[in-house]
This record gives structure tokens, sequence and C-alpha cells, in this order.
């Protein structure tokens, strides 16, 4: 298995706005005119009408929108070139900003009706996104209801809402535990052995760790970093394995509370750090650089790191395996999806509609893991023994079963409210339970206020 890596920052930028190609001239030949066929019978009007007649069809362009990932920048613009020759009269057009200024680009462009045709966005963005008008259902005839959870995993229907699918993926990403094989080794314990609970996630960790005679840490046993990939582990993982739930099934209230499961979680969490000293936040910047580095020996993160480690540390030795558990087994899933923006119609919506199914098809999905790292997003795709049996893949695909996507309505605050209630303990020395009590009762106001706009559409 081959998996390629996200290159240095770089951009493809291609001209905002849409753009129509059409191949019927006029008399002259300098300009571009419609196809209507004129009425006479005369000489000059049956030569133009058969002209018109034996005249290409109509081009269609069409804007495709991505962040600046470079290893999916690389893809895409490969894929646009093989859709194009499948496709010779539709044109695909790739436009990339920097993630921190991804979607205000949206909200700026969609409303009057300019930018995307089709756009990339997190799956956590579709609450606001479709709340202000920004995106159109996905068309019934190419992805239906049935068709969609028939071929996709469950956790897709978060792209449902009011009824309707608004997005669909690509590929998927699922957390699971990353751990440094020579460390194991060096602090005495087995490489094929990771933690497989949480009780020995802490006592691996304490013998993986080393810190200086000034008390600085030189490794940590676990990377420990909240406002990256662990506030996803506490509420799609930590939670459910604690025995608790994340939300409703109608998504409007947060469940963290109506169990011990929540507060065990959290603090469970804070403790790696706080008093089992595991690791500490921004140690060499963040976790996955210190582990890329050899400066943490675990690190909770995502397959789709698997492409960054084979070209920044290509002679790591590392490992891949489940997310240790507790009472149950449970991990966090996410997801990338394309969508179609509001304002597509016609020819350009059934451009569009082949374009995400290309980008859907198995074909796509495969070329995807082996260049970015993500994981397919249909069943029958990510399931074949090719990538079940992977090393480095398999330990994912493997929690896919049990996986659990967090429904948004405002990702950004929803992680700012965590990461902040993390450091009001860890910094400020407030009670856990003090700490806890807040980050339910701003997230659940932050459910209120969205559930309470949207019944009064």
């Amino acid at each position: 298995m081959t998996i390629y890596n996200r290159t240095t920052k770089g951009t493809i930028v291609s001209s905002l706005g849409f753009v129509i190609l059409l191949t019927g001239c006029s008399a002259g030949g300098s300009q571009p005119t419609s196809t209507s066929v004129a009425t006479s019978t005369s000489p000059s009007a049956t030569q133009s009408a058969a002209a018109t007649a034996a005249s290409p069809a109509e081009k269609v362009t069409i804007e495709y929108w991505q962040y600046q990932f470079p290893a999916k920048v690389d893809l895409i613009t490969k894929l646009i070139a093989d859709f194009q020759k499948q496709n010779p009269n539709i044109e695909v057009k790739q436009t990339n900003f920097p993630y921190d200024q991804y979607n205000e680009k949206v909200a700026t462009l969609v409303p009057a009706g300019k930018g995307p045709d089709v756009i990339n966005l997190y799956y956590g963005w579709l609450p606001k996104y479709v709340a202000s008008g920004y995106l159109q259902p996905l068309p019934d005839s190419a992805f239906s209801e049935d068709k969609i959870k028939a071929e996709f995993f469950p956790f897709v229907d978060t792209a449902k809402l009011n009824g309707k699918y608004y997005a669909i993926p690509t590929a998927v990403r699922t957390l699971a535990l990353f751990y440094n094989k020579d460390l194991f080794t060096k602090a005495g314990l087995d490489p094929n052995k990771p933690p497989a609970t949480w009780d020995e996630l802490v006592s691996q960790g304490k013998k993986l760790t080393e810190k200086d005679k000034n008390g600085q840490y030189v490794v940590e046993g676990l990377a420990w970093q909240p406002n990256a990939q662990l506030h996803h582990w506490f509420r799609d993982a930590l939670v459910y394995q604690a025995g608790g739930k994340d939300i409703s099934d109608d998504r409007r209230k947060v469940l963290w509370k109506e169990t011990p499961a929540g507060l065990e979680a959290f603090k469970y969490l804070i403790d790696l750090s706080f008093v089992h000293q595991l690791g500490t936040k921004d140690f060499y910047n963040d976790d996955i650089t210190a582990f890329k580095g050899g400066h943490a020996a675990i690190t909770i993160d995502g397959s789709f790191q698997l492409g960054g480690i084979k070209k920044d540390a290509p002679n790591l030795n590392y490992a891949i395996a489940p997310l240790p558990s507790y009472k149950d087994k449970a991990t966090q899933v996410s997801f990338w999806a394309n969508a179609i923006t509001k304002n597509v119609q016609g020819k350009k919506l059934e451009a569009a509609t082949k374009f995400l199914q290309f980008l859907t098809s198995k074909e796509v999905q495969e070329q995807w893991v082996e260049k970015v790292g993500e994981l397919p997003a249909k069943k029958d795709v990510a399931l074949q023994d090719i990538y079940k049996k992977d090393e480095k893949l398999g330990p994912f695909i493997s929690q896919l079963s049990y996986a659990h996507a967090h429904y948004f309505v405002d990702e950004k605050l929803e992680k700012d409210y965590f990461t902040d209630a993390v450091d009001q303990v860890v910094l400020n020395k407030v009670p856990y339970e003090k700490a806890y009590d807040e980050l339910v009762a701003k997230t659940q106001k932050l459910y209120d206020e969205y559930w309470a706009k949207q019944d009064k559409k």
C-alpha cells in the first residue's frame, strides 16, 4: 500500500465566477451567438441552419472549491483531468483557499450567486451552511436516500438535514492510536502490544514518559493536544466508552450529563496530563509534530496523518492500533463532503451531479486511499481485504462499525467551548465539575438557539 503525503503548501487558484463556453458563432465568426435557427428558406439561411446543427454540443464550465490541503489539491487536479476526458463537454475549474479563509469566502460569494458550483466542506459545517441557504439538496435521481443508505456507512446520515441529504463524501476518517515501536522497546514494553484499555494507556504512558533533571518533557508518553483531535475523542469515543451518549436522536439535546459517563470521560482526558503527566499542550508545537520527531510515544489521530508521516518521517518505526476501550468500544469518525450550491441549475446542475457521481465512484475512492490516506466512504470499497488487512489502514477500518459522528451546529464554537473548559481546570484550577457543568450548559444553549431558529422557518 503506497500512501503519498501532503506536500508543502501550494495553491492552485483559478478565476472566480462561472464561464459558459458557447461554440456557436455569428455569420462573421467573431462573436458567440445562441443556437436559434432562422425560419427563412433562402440559401444563406439554410446554410446557417446547417452550420448550427453541425456545431459541437455546448460546453459547460463548473467551479469546484476546496481548501488548501496539498495532497487533496494534487489528487483533485489529476481527477479533474480524468473526468474531463470522460466528459469532454464539461470543464471543471478548481479554486483553493487557506483553511482559515474558506468559510468567509463562501459566506461572501455564494449568497451573491458567485463562487463554486460544487464545494468541498467539513461535515460539521453543514448545519450552518444549510441554515444560511448556501446549498441545495442533492438531486434525488442520482443520490436517493435508499441508495445512500445501501452504499454508504450509516454515519453519513449526519449529512441529512430537514429530511434531505445535502452532501456526500468521497472518503471518511476515524481516530486510532499511533505508537512509536522503538520507544516502546526502549521503555521495556512489547512493541506488538499497545494499550488496549484506559488503564493500560495510563500505565504504559507513564513508562514511556521521559523528563530531564528540571522536570521538562523529553518524550511524552502521550501527545496531549485538546484543540487538535482530543475534543473529538471526548465526544465520540470516551463518552460512549464510559457508557454514555453524545446527543439525542433528534439532535436537540446534549446527553453528557444524563449519566456519570460524560464527567468520567472529561476527567479521564484531563488527568492524562494534569494528574498522570503523560504529556502537555503545545509540546514541540503540536501533537503530530512531536510524534513525527520521536518526541511523543503515542498520539491519538486520524487516518489522514498517514501520508504526512510518510513524507516528513519516512524512517519512523510506528504502528497503528484501535483506540483503547473501557466499558465499550467506540471511535470518532468525520468526513469532508461535496455539495452543490444553491444557485446551480440547468446544464450546470447536470454537470455538477455528474462530477459528484464521479467523485464518489469506486475508482476515485481507491485513489483517495492511496494518495491521501483517508478511508473509502462506501462500505463495499472500504471493506475490501486489501484495506482490512493492511497494517496501517486495517486498524482504522476495523473501527468503522462502531464509529460515531457528532452532529455539530457550530463546529468552531463547540471546539472552543471544550478547550476552554479544559484550560479552566488545568490552568485556572477550576474544579472539574464546575468547568464541566459550564461546558454542558454553553453547548446546550448553542443547540437551543440553533433549533429555535430552525423551528421558525
